[in-house]
């Protein structure tokens, strides 16, 4: 019987188009595969032939491990594998013995082959023959078929040894850029479905990311504010971390409910937002703010509208869900894991002042007329003076 020793692989995608800079990238994303794994204990991570290899772990973390890798940005798959000499007969009796439970039942199969390392005496296609074979030999109930399996066996011979696994039970990964490679962004997080999803869909373009949140207590709970806190959370399991700035909103939007007409309030409230979001991102080295606005999901997200809430700022507004639809960005924030937290029923400031009929073709100029009434640099400077940093790691 062999003794079967289980590694992990990873697989990355985009990097590998990265030309000299990819040693640069690869090196990023191995720091964040490390943060991932930080709290699980010992193991190695090393990478060679445009994958990652992680080893000498503890055998019972092995499930966690490859759950926490999949949610690393960067990586396209991870899967479990069993590891032996790059003999063929040493290949058969470790696939024999690691996949006895998965080939034992009747079903279709077909063996892959990878020969990344070229002084193995057989070629990929003479190694996947060899291989089907032997195990169809030895498994009477499996059919080879090579155009419709059931079950495909993968055996990839590199440098270090060769690696058997069922590509079925690959887990997809999240794709993408790894943390850190885009620079920093701001994201305007609220407690609705849209802003994680947002901020999660820029993350994965490498972009590192902070948060800034308006809190109207008493208007809004402390139940809200936690709510928030535990979406930032869930965000950070794919970011390592996060920097939550919660933002004291309950004055400006009393002196807006009091000297501006009501149905630009929303409109004037979404202005202080986007000032306030961009004095603490240029403090923090944010390049860009992010917002999850879907074009006429709501009145104040008609081009109007968006015209005149952008328009108070100078650095770029990044708004990924744009063209998207409800159902769209549904689908997405169940898959990262923040639609049912966002769905729980504690309002955000947003929709504590919502005007009855509020305007939905507005013009910049009647906006401004209205919101010189208010003295907008004491009330944006209180407020950020008075902001709240919260540490947010992956809940």
């Amino acid at each position: 019987m062999a003794v079967i020793k289980e590694t992990i692989i990873a697989k990355y995608g985009e990097i590998i188009l990265k030309g000299g800079n990819r040693p640069r990238f690869e090196k990023l994303l191995v720091s964040n595969i490390q943060n991932a794994l930080r709290n699980i204990g010992k193991c190695r991570i090393t990478i060679k032939q445009a994958a990652i290899y992680v080893d000498e772990f503890d055998e019972d973390k092995i499930d966690l491990i490859t759950k926490r890798m999949a949610d690393v940005f960067g990586i396209v798959s991870v899967t479990r594998a069993a590891l032996c000499e790059k003999s063929l007969n040493v290949i058969f009796d470790t696939a024999k013995e690691y996949l006895k439970d998965d080939l034992s039942m009747p079903q279709r199969f077909k063996v892959e082959a990878k020969r990344a390392d070229k002084s193995f005496p057989m070629t990929s296609t003479e190694l996947a023959i060899a291989l089907g074979g032997m195990l169809d030999d030895q498994f009477p109930d499996i059919v080879c078929d090579v155009h419709e399996p059931e079950t495909t066996v993968r055996c990839e011979v590199r440098e270090r040894g060769a690696y058997i696994y069922i590509a079925q039970k690959c887990i997809k990964g999240q794709g993408g850029m790894p943390q850190g490679s885009g620079s920093r962004a701001t994201l305007l997080l609220s407690g609705g479905i849209d802003s994680p999803v947002a901020g999660y869909m820029i993350a994965k373009r490498g972009v590192t990311i902070d948060a800034v949140n308006f809190f109207s207590f008493p208007y809004t709970s402390e139940r809200a504010k936690e709510k928030v806190i535990e979406l930032a959370s869930i965000v950070a399991r794919y970011t390592s971390k996060m920097n939550l700035y919660i933002v004291p909103f309950t004055e400006i939007q009393l002196q807006i409910r009091d000297k501006c007409p009501e149905e630009y309030m929303t409109l004037i409230m979404r202005r202080f937002m986007m000032r306030i979001a961009e004095r603490i991102a240029k403090r923090n080295g944010s390049k860009a703010l992010i917002t999850g606005e879907s074009v006429g999901q709501v009145a104040s997200q008609t081009l109007a509208a968006l015209d005149v809430t952008n328009a108070v700022v100078d650095m770029p507004v990044l708004q990924p869900l744009i063209g998207m639809d409800k159902l769209e960005v549904i689908q997405i924030s169940e898959r990262i894991g923040t639609y049912g937290t966002s769905i729980l029923p504690y309002e955000d400031c947003c929709t504590v002042f919502t005007p009855k009929h509020p305007k939905i073709n507005p013009k910049r100029g009647d906006v401004e007329k209205f919101e010189a009434r208010l003295d907008i640099e004491e009330l944006e400077r209180q407020a950020v003076e008075d902001t709240e940093l919260i540490e947010v790691y992956p809940s």
